[in-house]
């Protein structure tokens, strides 16, 4: 995305504020062995390398006929059968000349043999099989045509997925070693807060962001603990800090980061440790801090639900997958035609409500007509965000930056 060159009013840049996040990463967690079943993503703490050619041996790509094509002559002909040949079986025996074989989908090819030819486009007549015109070469996978033995396969840092997965078990690999789960505490701040299912007095509110972020940062990957909701004090606030600090290895609150005199988080901060960031170039999700307490990393997001949810997954996730030993943490977004008009310029980066709908036969990205800060709903309606850098205005039909939440949840 683009570096935002207007006037922001001293706020900090979004992509600055996230490189400064990103320098700041400690070192990765400590490294353990799993099982391969269980290491669904969790991050790779090797390089790993082929141990053998894939495939290893030339096999046939498909059900049919295997034969050497200069035993055919240009216009194609028949050949009598000399055998069968299963997957599983070991095709030692060279291929007689003149000869075909029956073959399965991932048989080994006999020694000789160049082609395999389609089941379909073959013709049985008696004990002989009739071909079509050839070239030679088709449908056979050759020995090492993926990868030779030694070459790199997954680089460490590597976040595992499904089909990483499978690809290591293609290997014969049962365990592997991945960094340990990155231990997070998620802290919440005010004294207006209540649980859901808990009666509500005049004033008082559910703790929305609670669940938001235990969402977050579970699809993450993270091991998270659920503390208690600090007070609307500073010493309460700071004894909360300092035992989270203690037994985790990131510190992620929501909410006491404003300028309002029951704000106590940054005063907290500051007294265990350092504050090196507050305030960014951002809508919503302007009030975001970052610091350390007692040594650990602490993120401070806004308290108001959407600017809270949007600034987990654009500020803190890269923080949080590097922080887990991941190379990749950055998303990359789509460009895709606006389906909406942005005629003011804003002095913030903008991270809208959006999803893609079809006009007119093209996608197009529409927003969400209520964007406050505080409104989940335009977030639960929306497939992802639409990106509107600061000082830039749109007309329908620009190009506009799209993150789909299927990039930012994970």
């Amino acid at each position: 995305m683009s570096a935002c060159g207007c006037d922001s009013h001293g706020l900090r840049p979004v992509d600055e504020a996230i490189a400064a996040l990103i320098e700041r990463v400690p070192a990765p967690p400590a490294v353990e062995e799993i099982a391969l079943r269980d290491a669904l993503g969790r991050v790779l703490a090797e390089t790993l390398s082929a141990p053998f050619d894939v495939p290893a041996w030339d096999n046939s790509a498909m059900d049919g006929y295997a034969l050497r094509v200069a035993d055919l002559p240009a216009e194609g002909g028949a050949l009598p059968l000399a055998g069968r040949i299963a997957a599983g079986d070991t095709a030692r025996q060279p291929l007689p000349a003149g000869h075909a074989v029956r073959i399965f989908t991932g048989a080994p090819l006999p020694p000789g043999a160049d082609t395999v030819v389609a089941q379909e486009a073959c013709r049985i007549e008696g004990e002989r099989v009739c071909f079509p015109p050839l070239q030679g070469g088709e449908n056979v996978r050759r020995r090492g045509e993926e990868l030779l033995a030694g070459a790199p396969v997954l680089e460490q840092g590597k976040k595992l997925r499904a089909q990483e997965l499978g690809l290591l078990a293609s290997f014969g690999l049962a365990r592997v070693k991945v960094y340990r789960r990155l231990r997070v505490a998620v802290l919440s701040s005010g004294d207006e807060l209540r649980e859901p299912g808990e009666a509500l007095q005049p004033g008082q509110l559910y703790n929305a962001n609670r669940y938001s972020l235990l969402g977050v940062l579970r699809s993450l990957g993270c091991e998270v603990d659920d503390l208690p909701v600090m007070p609307d004090d500073l010493a309460l606030t700071r004894d909360a800090l300092a035992r989270a600090a203690a037994e985790h290895d990131v510190l992620v609150s929501s909410g006491g980061v404003s300028v309002g005199e029951e704000d106590h988080l940054k005063q907290a901060v500051t007294e265990l440790g350092e504050l090196h960031l507050w305030r960014l170039a951002i809508q919503p999700g302007k009030p975001l801090a970052f610091g350390s307490v007692q040594g650990i990393p602490w993120l401070g997001l806004p308290g108001n639900p959407a600017a809270a949810l949007i600034t987990a997954l654009v500020v803190a996730r890269p923080f949080l997958l590097r922080a887990q030993g991941c190379v990749e943490v950055l998303p990359q977004p789509l460009r895709l035609p606006a389906g909406f008009a942005w005629r003011k310029a804003n002095g913030r980066r903008q991270y809208l409500r959006a999803r893609l709908e079809s006009r007119d036969g093209a996608l197009q990205v529409v927003l969400h007509p209520r964007q406050g800060s505080a409104m989940l709903t335009s977030a639960s309606w929306a497939d992802g965000l639409a990106v509107v850098d600061c000082g830039r205005t749109l007309d329908i039909g620009e190009a506009v930056e799209y993150l789909p939440f299927s990039s930012l949840l994970g």
